[in-house]
């Protein structure tokens, strides 16, 4: 009978499901990204918007939401039980090895910038989930002439008595469209200067944080092929370290500075 560890609880097999799950959550930023860029539309909120309600009530949707939640609490938790181990298997750091000079600063800061990650999610949420699902989200009312394109709105600082929830609906040739105004809501939350500074910092986390993770997770994989590898280290450091990062950071300096 083997005495071998059951793969999920060994060591490889918590490096494996955070590899796993972290891919997962990189997936997700590009798709929060691509939805999100929508916040630079010149419309009132009228792209967002549409985009906020369909995020949270498509079935499909909502389901790979709680997958999303569950990989969070996932990757974070092992992460927190691989630390640990490998600091119990190790008391005592050797004299003799130089940390400094056989792993980069991002590596060996991962549990400190997971940390900060982890604290940026929960704010994230608490501003904007929360407040449109179960705050004072405020209520926005769009009327566009479809013949001409002309779109007349109508703001409210709460929800009125009379909302009963989404509505879009065409009526003489004037598409009118009612929802929480989760646009209103993000510019301004943006307005304080404190939210934006550690917006800015959590993004420079995230960057630092997926440089490594993101080749980290397909060596683990076992994706290090030099033929691929190269591809790879590009994509993490300039796709996921440098443009999702920025592109996120530059969301809520857009509307401090210029909204």
């Amino acid at each position: 009978m083997s005495k071998s560890k059951p793969v999920l609880t060994s060591s490889l097999g918590k490096k494996l499901v955070m590899s796993l799950t972290g891919l997962f959550l990189c997936t997700f930023l590009i798709v929060h990204l691509i939805g999100n860029l929508q916040l630079f539309s010149d419309d009132l909120g009228y792209s967002f918007n549409n985009y906020a309600y369909f995020m949270t009530h498509f079935t499909p949707i909502k389901v790979v939401s709680y997958l999303l939640y569950a990989s969070i609490i996932i990757h974070a938790v092992y992460a927190l039980i691989l630390t640990i181990k490998n600091k119990a298997a190790r008391p005592i750091e050797y004299n003799k090895t130089d940390g400094k000079a056989n792993s980069t600063w991002n590596s060996r800061n991962m549990g400190i910038l997971g940390t900060v990650l982890l604290v940026f999610i929960a704010t994230h949420m608490q501003n904007f989930w929360f407040q449109y699902k179960f705050g004072t989200t405020p209520y926005v009312e769009y009327r566009t002439d479809i013949a001409t394109g002309d779109r007349q709105t109508d703001q409210f600082d709460n929800v009125p008595e009379t909302y009963t929830g989404y509505r879009s609906f065409v009526d003489n040739g004037v598409e009118t469209v009612q929802s929480k105004d989760l646009y209103t809501q993000v510019a301004v939350t943006f307005k304080n200067p404190l939210i934006v500074l550690f917006y800015v910092i959590a993004m420079g986390a995230l960057s630092f944080h997926l440089i490594h993770g993101f080749q980290s997770a397909f060596q683990t994989l076992g994706f290090n092929h030099r033929r691929y590898i190269g591809v790879i280290r590009a994509i993490g450091v300039w796709g996921f370290g440098v443009i999702i990062p920025v592109l996120f950071a530059l969301m809520p300096l857009y509307f401090y500075f210029l909204k």
